[in-house]
């Protein structure tokens, strides 16, 4: 389950930091990307050095880089790359930071940007584990969504016997496994997801267009790779990385998205068309670019394939099939109506009249609507959190 999974190991100063080398090697060994995030105190134990060649990325320590080039760490970008933070080890006085949301080091600048889970492993004497103080922050990082590697019992540093051991390495993996995969709801679905626009060709030069960037659609993928499902993108000419563990198929046009589309429906359990498909294209392109001269130019257009509609017209009983809808006047019952003539099971209603939301924008605000008439509205949101609401609502259909 750790497979194409990014993981952060944030390493605070504890003497079972020299664990976090053997973390760090089964983590990749797993399958895992893997950032390593040092306080100053962590040093004293173990080296910058290990841990990055071990994770073949370099270590980062402070909000600026080594180096004179006076760029920054980015702790921002850092908490949304991962899928999972480990505070491994976390002393008392790291857990202690984080309770009281302390930002005095990049490690907990991260933590306080992440949107992940953040799994914290524990590790300090018998008495500082047992103290109220410290089962009081265990409880509320627990309470604020955190999740905790109990320690184990056994001989500690000081040579007292009891609770306070950070975890073996292969303890936070199966715990880390276990966690994912109750995570992977999609897990032995194959889902395909278009997104972006197309482009319809005028000459080698122009086309027709929208200002469609694909950021949706990509979002859903990612997301429900995330899931565990066997994801297929059908992607438009769009610049967007493809998301880890998806397979990309890129089109140009309506036709290309067409054909792409309906060559791998068949076998396809979830199928989410979110592409915004060109609805004509041009009779004739021309073979050379055409020249500036007449005041008017008159360009001929036939109508596109409309792939949703075929779709509709031939999934089978077990398919679902989710299409969108972005609408300028009487939303809802446009959306509804395009829901029922398509044959769809869910439509996912947007409105251009949103501030935010639409084309271009890294957020949305969307309305789900089922066939059940099940009606369901959210406030703008990242399109990152949208596709959780999207994906949520298929799997609760």
């Amino acid at each position: 389950m750790l497979n194409g999974k990014k993981i952060i190991l944030a390493v605070s100063g504890s003497i079972a930091a020299y664990k976090s080398a053997l973390i760090i090697r089964l983590l990749i060994k797993a399958g895992a990307s893997v950032k390593v995030i040092m306080t100053e105190a962590s040093e004293d134990f173990i080296t910058p050095l290990t841990l990055s060649t071990l994770s073949k990325n370099p270590v980062f320590k402070d909000f600026t880089k080594d180096d004179d080039s006076g760029e920054w760490n980015n702790h921002v970008e850092l908490g949304l790359w991962a899928d999972a933070i480990i505070v491994a080890p976390a002393t008392a006085n790291t857990i202690a930071k984080m309770v009281s949301g302390h930002a005095d080091s990049l490690l907990l600048a991260v933590y306080l940007s992440a949107r992940c889970s953040v799994f914290v492993a524990p590790a300090m004497d018998l008495d500082m584990y047992q103290h109220e103080s410290t089962q009081e922050n265990l409880k509320t990082l627990i309470e604020r969504g955190n999740l905790i590697i109990q320690p184990e019992s056994g001989e500690l540093a000081s040579g007292l016997i009891g609770e306070g051991r950070l975890t073996e390495p292969d303890h936070i993996l199966e715990f880390l496994n276990k966690y994912f995969a109750e995570k992977a709801s999609l897990y032995g679905l194959k889902l395909m997801v278009s997104a972006g626009p197309t482009h319809e060709p005028i000459d080698p030069v122009r086309f027709i267009g929208n200002h469609s960037s694909g950021k949706m659609g990509f979002a859903l993928a990612e997301e429900a790779a995330k899931r565990g499902a066997d994801v297929t993108l059908i992607a438009g000419p769009v610049s967007l990385e493809t998301p880890h563990g998806v397979n990309r198929i890129n089109v140009k046009t309506a036709q290309e998205m067409f054909d792409a589309c309906t060559g791998n429906f068949d076998k396809q359990d979830i199928i989410i068309m979110a592409a915004a498909v060109a609805d004509y294209a041009p009779i004739q392109i021309a073979s050379e670019k055409v020249k500036k001269k007449a005041e008017d130019w008159n360009i001929e257009l036939k109508k596109t394939k409309d792939v949703l509609a075929w779709i509709g017209e031939n999934k089978k009983v077990n398919q679902k099939l989710i299409g969108f809808a972005l609408e300028t006047e009487n939303e809802q019952a446009n959306a509804v109506g395009k829901l029922e003539r398509k044959n769809l099971d869910i439509i996912v209603l947007n409105s251009l009249k949103d501030e935010g939301a639409g084309f271009q924008h890294d957020s949305n605000k969307v309305t789900i609507i089922d066939r059940n008439n099940k009606v369901i509205s959210f406030e703008l949101k990242s399109k990152h959190e949208v596709a959780i609401d999207i994906l949520d609502a298929i799997e609760n259909y």
